[in-house]
């Protein structure tokens, strides 16, 4: 039928690209160019002038970062999107397009632990100031707003904690006072969660996570809902007051429905610069066409992982919104049924020290600072993400001393659970090098981990290369936190 709406893993591969019209490239090309030609001098005056949408140099806009922003804002349900230099840079705008001297915004305190800072520190420098509530007390939010208020920030999914805000009431708080919603959709991706549908009005992403999904391309993404009356609300200057540089333009009454995207676009990316490469949105858009499939791997591994934890004599809690003993598992079933994400934490019962001894040791786990990579990922916050925070915020922002943060993979489940609590399939006295100066040579006793936590299982061949030159019939085996050629050498066994 000609009227069809495409389903989402038809979008994921399709919305915005066509065939290349000069070179027939089925696959979006990278333009790596800093600039493009104009057809004449009245060509290069309209497009300037915004009279004509075109290139004119990669900074602002570019053909590689369009079909990228046309893909996600077709996924999310947006009228227009614009791709940045990263999550933070996403951020950044958004608050440049809204916010002036003396503004305040409203802010959940279960956010990534660099949105916290920039929140409070960095934004301090431009005369915003947010107002922190805690995510799950609605009232907070609305005692919070006061006439300088101007816009309502939160996650979809929270990062650390995993927990899920409850969109549309907290939308509905934003409505009543005439304010945007702004919600960070990183971990949820459209492909769980539509902000846009609860009542949100505008939509960031890290897309150096979920989206790209592969851990090789730092980006952001902007979506505009179209949903917000800015000329009736008149509270917004840089999109209601005539703009010189371009003309006396009104930007709210020129392009409507998609006025808050290009006055990210023509204002703050123009002037500030985060610009995002065409290989980076290149690399993402490739990630976005597996979106779908790896969602559903990464959902259905989480799950698996958080059941085995909830009942591991070690731990002592698990916060994971899709266990059906959590407190928020009805909202994951309102706003998430197919799933509620891949990231999530779990407290250790030996506090700090265990947390630190857990991201150390574990196998499979990269220990390091990202999620939404097909690998699996661990860290502990209050050490790392949220170390810059006191104490009181960190356990506000759900990254208390005992707290682990995982990031499940589309590995093998059984391979996931097993090598979550098993920190090393060596027998003891052996040695391996630690994680963090295997690259140098050092290594350590194995009986140093032994009372982390039990071993379970024996030693596994999980990755193996080609013996060097002058060997015969030989393989060299390693487990997976040593899979690098880099690695040290380790003991080599003939082949069966």
């Amino acid at each position: 039928m000609a009227d069809r709406v495409p389903g989402f893993s038809t979008l994921a591969v399709h919305a915005g690209a066509q065939p290349d019209p000069t070179t027939g490239a089925r696959a979006t090309p990278i333009y790596q160019t800093t600039s493009f030609v104009f057809d004449d001098v009245d060509h290069a005056a309209s497009l300037f002038g915004l009279q004509a949408f075109g290139n004119i140099y990669t900074r602002i806009g570019n053909p590689t970062n369009a079909v990228l922003e046309e893909r996600v804002a077709s996924l999310e349900g947006g009228t227009a999107a614009l791709g940045v230099a990263s999550g933070h840079a996403a951020e950044f705008l958004v608050m440049h397009a809204l916010l002036q001297p003396g503004d305040e915004f409203v802010a959940s305190r279960k956010l990534y632990g660099g949105s916290i800072n920039q929140f409070n520190h960095s934004y301090k420098n431009f005369g915003w100031t947010v107002v922190w509530a805690d995510q799950d007390d609605l009232a907070a939010f609305e005692a919070a707003i006061t006439p300088k208020t101007k816009a309502i920030f939160i996650e979809s999914i929270a990062n650390p904690a995993g927990s899920i805000t409850d969109i549309g009431a907290i939308a509905a708080i934003a409505k009543r006072h005439s304010i945007p919603l702004i919600v960070d959709n990183t971990l949820a991706t459209p492909y769980l969660i539509k902000p846009f549908e609860h009542g949100a009005d505008i939509i960031v992403h890290s897309a150096t996570k979920f989206l790209g999904g592969h851990g090789n391309s730092i980006g952001g993404v902007i979506v505009d809902g179209g949903s917000f009356d800015w000329i009736k609300s008149g509270r917004y200057p840089m999109l209601t007051s005539p703009r010189p540089e371009y003309g006396g333009i009104v930007l709210a009454e020129t392009f409507g429905n998609f006025a808050f995207a290009i006055a990210c676009r023509v204002l703050g990316l123009r002037d500030l610069g985060p610009a995002l490469s065409p290989f980076n949105a290149f690399q993402i858009l490739t990630g976005i066409e597996t979106l779908p499939l790896r969602m559903r791997q990464h959902c259905e591994n989480a799950l698996k992982v958080a059941e085995f934890l909830s009942k591991h004599p070690k731990v002592a809690w698990v916060s994971y919104p899709g266990l059906p003993t959590d407190k928020q598992h009805a909202l994951a079933k309102k706003y998430a049924p197919k799933g509620a994400g891949a990231v999530f934490t779990f407290g250790l019962k030996g506090g700090f020290d265990a947390g630190v001894k857990l991201v150390s040791e574990v196998q499979l786990f990269s220990h390091l600072a990202n999620v939404g990579d097909t690998r699996s990922l661990i860290i502990h916050p209050a050490s790392t993400t949220h170390k810059q925070l006191s104490d009181e915020q960190k356990t506000l922002a759900g990254a208390g001393p005992e707290v682990v943060r995982l990031s499940v993979g589309i590995e093998d489940a059984a391979d996931i659970i097993v090598l979550t609590v098993v920190p090393r399939p060596y027998s003891a006295g052996t040695t391996r090098p630690t994680p963090a100066s295997a690259s140098r040579g050092a290594r350590i006793s194995a009986k140093t981990c032994d009372s982390a936590w039990p071993s379970t299982s024996t030693a596994k061949p999980w990755c193996s290369r080609p013996a060097q030159s002058g060997t015969t019939s030989m393989s060299v085996t390693m487990p997976i936190t040593a899979c690098a050629a880099i690695r040290p050498k380790r003991t080599v066994a003939p082949l069966p």
